[in-house]
């Protein structure tokens, strides 16, 4: 049950965000919200995509205060916290060649852009890559706990990013034109944030590991990982209720000449979101699931969200996300050298015992 809920509470809040001023079809986008962040304090100057997004610092917090009131708030550390900060880069530069993270993945989909099949394509290869490389002894190390103080940071920061937002310090940058401009309230994104990070928190809810659960079952599946249809149930009533509040609210559309775009442009969805599978399980969990985690205690995750915000900023600096028109050239070369070197992280920190480690089964259940 508490899978049904966790995947309604985050469609229905999507969808109503959107109804309520966040861009068509991005009522929640990871990758783009970081991207408004990272502009928000001033890391690059692209007017159009300046904000501090409530959404963001909601997940976290709301991750935070359940984790707290369950008793399920734990400060760890497991090592190789800068590799996972350049991996956090990664997952944004793949989600923003693709225009979109997972979930704005789903939401797509959901509201009748099917030209969104050629991301899941390609982020069930990137999982089931990943997956490979774990079977073969793929390690960054065991989660141990750390000092109880280190797991306050991220969720101090974003409180801090929430009174830089609530106080409209002048040295906040806010777009008054673009995707950034397009904003639900401020009070309708905290509570929805906050909700959907709760829920999150409690299930474990995560895009990736979701599928990666498609690639465990049967004789081929990996040792040591117990079979559960618990994350995907979440996102088929992720994707249901979601769909379901965007006919109710008049948002679905199906518009094929508009979604068809450049042809090319559906390779670099595959490899986009390929990038963002392979990376997100190497490091137990989506861009979203790196937010929630970072709330509970995961240095970790803290890690890589700081790489997600730097990514952010490098998206937008150097002119590689891609638009409605084209996949800009670094965008495409950012992508290839980011497959390359997940690749070579793979095959660097193998062991010599195979099969999937107790610290990425609870990214996987």
């Amino acid at each position: 049950m508490k899978f049904i809920i966790a995947g309604g509470v985050l469609g229905v809040g999507a969808v109503l965000l959107s109804y309520a001023g966040n861009p068509a079809d991005t009522g929640i986008c990871v990758s783009c919200f970081m991207r408004n962040i990272a502009g928000a304090i001033g890391l690059h100057d692209d007017i159009r995509m300046q904000y501090i997004r409530p959404e963001i610092i909601a997940f976290v917090l709301g991750s935070f205060f359940t984790s707290l009131a369950t008793g399920e708030f734990r400060t760890t550390s497991g090592g190789s916290p800068l590799l996972r900060f350049f991996i956090g880069i990664l997952l944004i530069i793949g989600c923003s060649v693709f225009i979109g993270c997972p979930i704005k993945l789903v939401l797509r989909l959901s509201a009748g852009d099917f030209s969104a099949v050629s991301g899941v394509t390609g982020l069930a290869a990137g999982v089931w890559t990943g997956l490979k490389f774990l079977e073969g002894g793929f390690r960054l190390g065991r989660p141990s706990d750390a000092p109880r103080a280190n797991g306050f940071i991220m969720p101090v920061f974003m409180l801090a990013l929430f009174m830089l937002l609530l106080f409209q310090v002048p040295f906040i940058h806010t777009s008054v034109k673009g995707p950034a401009a397009l904003h639900a309230p401020v009070w309708m994104s905290l509570l929805f944030g906050l909700l959907i990070g709760s829920f999150a928190q409690i299930s474990g809810f995560c895009i990736t590991g979701g599928l990666a659960r498609l690639f465990l079952w049967g004789p081929g599946e990996v040792r040591g990982c117990p079979k559960s249809t618990g994350l995907l149930t979440a996102i088929g009533s992720f994707f249901l209720t979601a769909l379901a509040a965007n006919l109710l609210t008049g948002q679905f559309s199906v518009d094929m000449p508009v979604q068809a775009g450049p042809s090319e442009s559906y390779l670099w969805d595959v490899l986009g979101m390929g990038l963002v599978g392979f990376g997100s399980v190497l490091i137990k969990g989506c861009p979203f699931r790196q937010l929630v985690l970072s709330g509970q205690g995961d240095t970790d995750a803290g890690a890589t969200v700081m790489g997600m915000l730097v990514g952010g900023a490098l998206v937008q600096n150097w002119g590689l996300a891609a638009t409605a028109a084209e996949v800009p050239f670094p965008g495409k070369i950012a992508v290839l050298t980011g497959i390359v070197f997940l690749v070579i992280t793979g095959l660097l920190f193998r062991e010599r015992d195979k099969g999937l480690a107790p610290e990425y089964q609870t990214g996987l259940d």
